[in-house]
Order: C-alpha cells, then structure tokens, then sequence
C-alpha cells in the first residue's frame, strides 16, 4: 500500500494558536498512515513539485500570500491534490487573494457574539464524513461567511439574531465538500481553539474530511 503524503502549512495569527493545531493535524494524519511534512513559512506552496503532496492542509489565519505562491497552490489542487482544512486556518488565510477563495469555496466575515453556544445541524447524514453524527451543540466562534453555491453542503447552523437582529434565521454552512478541478477540497468552519479537538463530533468530521479530500 502506497503512503500517502501530506503538507501541512501554518503561522498567521497567533490568536488560533497555528503550531499547537498543526501539532494535532501532524499526529491525525500520522495515526492515519500519512508521511507528514509540516512548514511554517506560505514559501512551501511555491514548491516545484507541489503537486506530490496527496493532501495539503493550510493552517494561516489573517496571513498573505504572493500571487506565485496563490497560484502554484491552486495549480497543484487543480491537478489533484487534495485540500482541507478548518476554522480561520483556511476559511480566513488570505483575505486579498480571491483565486485561493476562489478554491476553498468561502471566506469568513463575521462571528457576532464571538464566543458563544450554538447548534450545528448534520444535513446529509448519508454522506460518509457525516454518517452516524447527530446534530450537536457546540460553544466556539459561530461563522458567518461567503460561500461558493457550488459547494456541497454537510452541515448548517442558523443564527439567533441575538446578537445582530438582521441576520436572525439566517442558516450558514458549516462544513462543505467540493471540486476544484481533478482536487478534492473539504473545510469545516468549527476549531477556533485547538482545546475544541476534545469535542468528539469536531474532531471526527476533521479526520473524515482530511482522509475524503487526500488523493
């Protein structure tokens, strides 16, 4: 059986702790049969040979991107290797670069209330990443993003108004799968904090995800 090969890539924002999260994605994969290359630099995605990798998982909140870099990354996925990942850490990279959201599908604007308790609800529960997963509540950031129509929708959550009246009702993905070209991109909006991977339902749809979008 061949190995697989995953990159994982993180820094931006201290705030979601990027290196103690990575260190959780590295034992995951681990655990799951991959050989692990992890960077701490967004120089990794202008690697030649990119398109080795069978799954690469950005974990960059807030942080930039040169256009070379967006567009070696993007090539790479185009031509089948896989793409996931979660929260801020690939929801909220790269704010000016619309070819990398282009790719992932949505890119986060707001979390009113900030930290508060919500319910996410499992919308196909046929689907293998969300088989045998009730709905569930969950206490972090609860995201409002763009998104791309073209996703494939696993789970919702739908917003009080409690904290913005206008948006009261309001039902917002939380984790998708989607194509981009021969790739598989799958992203999950729960993990703020790395102490979230203890949420059984978090951590369990993360892992199916990573292993659904690896080539």
């Amino acid at each position: 059986m061949t190995t697989k090969n995953a990159l994982i890539v993180w820094g931006g924002w201290e705030g979601h702790q990027p290196e103690e999260s990575a260190r959780i994605i590295v034992k995951t994969l681990l655990e799951d049969g991959f050989a692990v290359m992890k960077a701490g630099e967004t120089s990794a995605f202008a690697d030649p040979n990119l398109a080795r990798f069978d799954l690469i998982v950005p974990i960059l909140s807030m942080g930039k991107i040169s256009d070379g870099e967006a567009k070696n990354l993007c090539a790479a996925v185009e031509s089948g290797t896989g793409l996931a990942g979660f929260h801020g850490g690939m929801g909220d990279s790269f704010r000016l670069n619309t070819d990398y959201q282009f790719m992932t599908g949505g890119q986060w604007v707001a979390h009113p209330g900030n930290i508060i308790s919500y319910r996410v609800n499992i919308v196909d529960q046929k689907d293998p990443i969300m088989e045998g997963i009730e709905d569930f509540d969950y206490e972090s950031e609860q995201y409002y993003m763009h998104v791309d129509p073209n996703n494939r929708v696993l789970a919702t959550t739908t917003f009080s108004g409690e904290h913005c009246w206008w948006i009261k009702n309001a039902v917002m993905p939380v984790v998708w799968k989607r194509q981009h070209g021969e790739g598989r991109v799958f992203y999950s909006s729960l993990g703020h904090s790395p102490t979230e991977f203890a949420v059984p339902e978090m951590s369990k749809i993360l892992r199916r995800g990573m292993l659904w979008a690896a080539r």
